[in-house]
């Protein structure tokens, strides 16, 4: 029996980045347990396929709106093969799991490619890929294993013609029309993809307004963009009562302020969120112990460490459940790495910036004006809208705006949300302003470059 310092089940962000920091920073013997390709979700049917699409199906869209206007020639016609995009979207993939083998491999860290059971503690089965088992021992285990698409109790939901993000991700087949279930982050990208391809896409949400968990004024944002720049269509406050088969295609029934509404498209995407994954974790062979682990509503219920209810089992990322982000994942599987070995969190777990990569951006960190408002927080709220900002309209960038919230006595910087051009890259500023305490006088300092989308910042500032 192969014996580790930790063995880790699950090879997405979460798992692999905790594996290279207990290898590297601590000195640890590591295996890494992995049932399908290294990087998991976040890697192959997550963050990297779904923004390698963006970024194709954006060029494409403003190529086609903006190319008179840009001295283009070339853009008329359907000047797309989705065939290719998916070729260009499985080539980037294939790099970056090439580039993970290797950090693995320098690490000296041992990969099993298989189905890892949790048996006792400090014991993990492996049902090898390639056929066979093979038995591991471990000071400490951590579950990565990460979650999948949910799917709702909703008539006709499982037939054909209605997909997952999982399939949706390999799409290949010319589209006319697509509806997609749920306004949430992964909605709404696949929505920015989908229409700036020329499809017609039409949105069902069931809360009051798309991207419900960002701040209000985003959300009615976005909405007024989608419909006004997309032509999406989006009904909120929508709740779905049946899907079957049409004459011309899928039909989706929903009710829309308590009347009956039809929808027919070519297909539909079913994108209410995702479910902690643990099929394969335990088995009748486990321990009573292991077996009983404190769970709740399928997830895996952690401490303040990430340690399990067993001692010496940590878990980690979406099967713990709270916020499922992959940047989330790594820090929580380094903080668990740090206490497997008596260290201090390497990174502070309080203040965690949310991206979506719609057109434009939408980046947060921190807390709303409605959030402060809800808390008894006073602030002091300023806002700049990027439509004056020089690097938004040389590019043609749709309207947007940056809005920072701080506290109304100390001016410490409490929050900020962002909609506009590089949002996603940008707000690591305001977290980072968060994290050491800074004020809105210590963010103003700093002299932002001209001409550049960060200029909005300075002028948030003012």
């Amino acid at each position: 029996m192969e014996k580790y310092d930790l063995i880790i089940i699950g090879a997405g962000p979460g798992g692999y980045e905790a594996a290279i920091d207990a290898a590297k920073t601590y000195k640890m013997k590591v295996a890494l347990i992995e049932n399908r390709q290294l990087g998991g979700t976040c890697l192959n049917r997550g963050c990297i396929p779904t923004k390698t699409l963006l970024h194709t199906a954006a060029l494409y869209h403003e190529v086609k709106a903006h190319g008179e206007e840009l001295g283009l020639t070339g853009t008329d016609g359907d000047g797309f093969d989705l065939e290719k995009i998916q070729e260009r979207k499985n080539a980037v993939l294939d790099q970056l799991r090439g580039g993970i083998a290797m950090l693995m491999k320098s690490n000296k860290i041992a990969v099993y490619n298989g189905t890892g059971t949790v048996l006792d503690r400090g014991r993990v089965r492996v049902e090898l890929t390639e056929g066979g088992t093979e038995e591991l021992e471990g000071s400490n285990i951590m579950i990565a294993t990460g979650s999948v698409p949910s799917l709702p109790p909703i008539p006709g939901a499982d037939q054909d013609g209605v997909v997952t993000s999982d399939q949706m991700l390999d799409w290949s087949r010319p589209l006319n029309s697509l509806l997609i279930v749920g306004g949430g982050v992964i909605g709404c990208e696949f929505a920015s993809v989908f229409s700036s391809l020329g499809v017609k896409v039409t949105i069902v949400e069931a809360l009051d307004r798309i991207i419900a968990n960002m701040d209000k004024e985003i959300g009615q944002n976005l909405k007024m963009l989608m419909k006004r720049v997309k032509g999406i269509d989006v009904h909120t406050k929508s709740t779905v009562t049946e899907i079957r088969k049409g004459e011309d295609g899928m039909v989706c029934c929903f009710t829309e302020k308590d009347k009956p509404v039809e929808v027919t498209a070519d297909l539909i995407l079913i994108s209410i969120g995702r479910r902690a994954y643990t099929e394969g974790l335990f088995s009748e062979e486990s321990s009573e112990e292991i077996r009983t682990m404190k769970m709740e509503k399928g997830r895996i219920l952690v401490d303040s460490h990430f340690q399990t209810s067993v001692p010496g089992i940590y878990a980690i990322g979406d099967v713990i459940g709270g916020i499922q982000l992959a940047h989330v994942a790594t820090a929580e599987g380094r903080s668990a790495v740090a206490a497997m070995n008596g260290a201090e969190p390497p990174v502070d777990m309080n203040t965690i910036p949310s991206c979506i990569y719609t057109n434009p951006e939408i980046a947060s960190v921190g807390i709303s004006a409605e959030h402060a408002k809800a808390q008894g927080i006073e602030i002091t709220s300023q806002k700049y809208p990027m439509g004056g900002n020089g690097k938004s309209i040389l590019s043609l960038q749709e309207r947007g705006f940056i809005k920072v919230i701080a506290d109304a006595g100390s001016h410490k910087i409490l929050g900020a949300q962002m909609m506009c051009a590089r949002a996603t890259d940008m707000i690591s500023q305001f977290s980072q302003a968060i994290v050491s305490g800074l004020t809105l006088e210590d963010m103003a300092k700093t002299i932002y470059p001209h001409p550049t989308f960060s200029e909005g910042i300075g002028e948030a500032l003012k």
